[in-house]
């Protein structure tokens, strides 16, 4: 459990309980599309209780894996075995998947024991019938990848769990999964969707970032026409 306060739609994660050190600031994003009357627009920070409230809140974060397949898909390639390298590399994405799955659950029931006495049925657990959520960056609540990056910093991945990212934020081993913990009782799963130049232009200032960059990780989000040198390298 790592200590939090929520900054605008920003989620600053802490060092310390007294919250004054600050070791990741998560960029967030809110959605601006039309909602019917009395729906707000949700953004992940509105699950998180704000500075200044008065209440101390706490975030989890996790990075899994189903370790490294290359070498045994790259054999079944060579051998002209397509099948089995696409059927391994399904099977090992739903290992991640259900790594993720139960560790989650282990949080609600053991660790964080917010809800010790959950009895899920398989189908309860399909829906998400549970409290809390464990978004991922790349996912429609959190779409930048980018997070990613301090993410991985925050958890030493690399050393605790042999994973990294690239450049572009990809994760290897490429069946991995890596994300947060909110435990908020009304926290719900959302798509972002298209967002405007406003808030990227207010995003790109929070995250420290040109305009430019920020269209770039937020492409599919853009509610509008990116600039003609970020246009271009789409």
């Amino acid at each position: 459990m790592l200590p939090i306060q929520a900054n605008s739609d920003d989620i600053e994660i802490y060092r310390d309980t007294g919250r004054r050190h600050t070791v990741m600031t998560w960029h967030n994003l809110r959605q601006q599309n039309v909602k019917p009357t009395g729906r707000p627009n949700l953004c992940l920070a509105d699950f998180i209780a704000p500075k200044g409230s008065g209440v101390a809140d706490w975030i989890g974060a996790f990075a899994v894996s189903a370790g490294g397949i290359h070498e045994r898909v790259a054999a079944f390639e060579a051998a002209n075995d397509d099948y089995s390298a696409i059927m391994l590399k399904a099977l090992a994405d739903r290992l991640a998947e259900a790594f993720a799955e139960r560790l989650h659950e282990r949080v609600r029931r053991e660790y964080w024991a917010y809800a010790p006495d959950e009895r899920l049925a398989r189908t309860q657990l399909i829906a998400e019938a549970y409290r809390g959520i464990r978004p991922a960056p790349g996912y429609p609540a959190c779409p930048d990848h980018t997070s990613k990056g301090p993410l991985f910093a925050l958890l030493d991945a690399q050393r605790n769990a042999g994973m990294q990212v690239t450049e572009s934020f990809a994760m290897l081993p490429a069946s991995s999964v890596a994300g947060f913990y909110i435990s908020h009782p009304e926290s719900s799963y959302f798509a972002t969707g298209k967002i405007g130049r406003d808030q990227v232009e207010d995003y790109a200032s929070r995250a420290g970032i040109s305009i430019a960059e920020a269209e770039r990780w937020l492409a599919p989000n853009l509610g509008y026409e990116p600039t003609a040198a970020v246009a271009a390298s789409l």
